[in-house]
């Protein structure tokens, strides 16, 4: 039982997101941000239409939140602010194959940033270790991305914002909420996975 205690309270103990766990460098953080940008860039060749709207269903906004969560604030923000800068000076990899800043969806790639930022300080302060904290964790995520993206959809496509909504918003609902139930199987059970081999090394080294 002591041991069990002892486990876990260096598993509080030790702060940091995901990627923090095996230490930090600056070649490491390298990889890590490179590998979340092209991560994402791939996840957006998943890529769905949507009768009527310019933006497709992609696996995008859950690579971008999946980034921020494990890799933090900064190194999550610098990962999409790479994504967006390449994607935009012509490296073909937005949803779909496009690329360019002149998209109707150049909005959505601008709240990537910010939610990667935003996620990642949410994931720093342990909201990524508990299902219901990693729902609403993901939640804000998306909201954050709505906030941006569907106002410069309207602008960019020249309709009002109710009917923004109706193409930018709405039928995305579903699919953000399963990815926030898969994102608290994941993210919970990476940090579990983690306490228990913290706790199998403290035993192994008290015996």
């Amino acid at each position: 039982m002591a041991e069990g205690v002892a486990g876990a309270a260096v598993y509080r103990r030790n702060p940091g997101v995901l990627a923090d766990l095996w230490g930090r460098s600056v070649p490491r953080d390298v990889v890590l941000v490179v590998g979340a940008t092209v991560m994402t860039g791939a996840a957006a060749q998943i890529a769905l239409p949507v009768p009527g709207s310019p933006v497709p269903i992609t696996g995008q906004t859950f690579a971008v939140l999946l980034a921020g969560a494990a890799l933090g604030p900064t190194r999550g923000a610098v990962s999409m602010l790479l994504y967006v800068a390449a994607g935009g000076f012509g490296l073909p990899w937005f949803a779909g194959g496009a690329s360019g800043f002149g998209t109707a969806t150049l909005g959505y790639l601008l709240g990537f940033v910010l939610a990667a930022a935003l996620v990642g300080r949410l994931a720093l302060a342990g909201a990524d270790r508990r299902p219901w904290r990693t729902i609403g964790m993901m939640a804000a995520g998306n909201t954050l991305i709505y906030l941006v993206g569907v106002p410069w959809l309207a602008v960019a496509t020249g309709v009002g914002l109710p009917r923004a909504l109706a193409l930018g918003f709405v039928p995305y609902l579903i699919g953000d909420v399963l990815k926030a139930v898969l994102a608290a199987g994941l993210l919970p059970g990476a940090w579990r996975l983690r306490q228990q081999l913290l706790t199998r090394g403290t035993n192994r080294r008290d015996r």
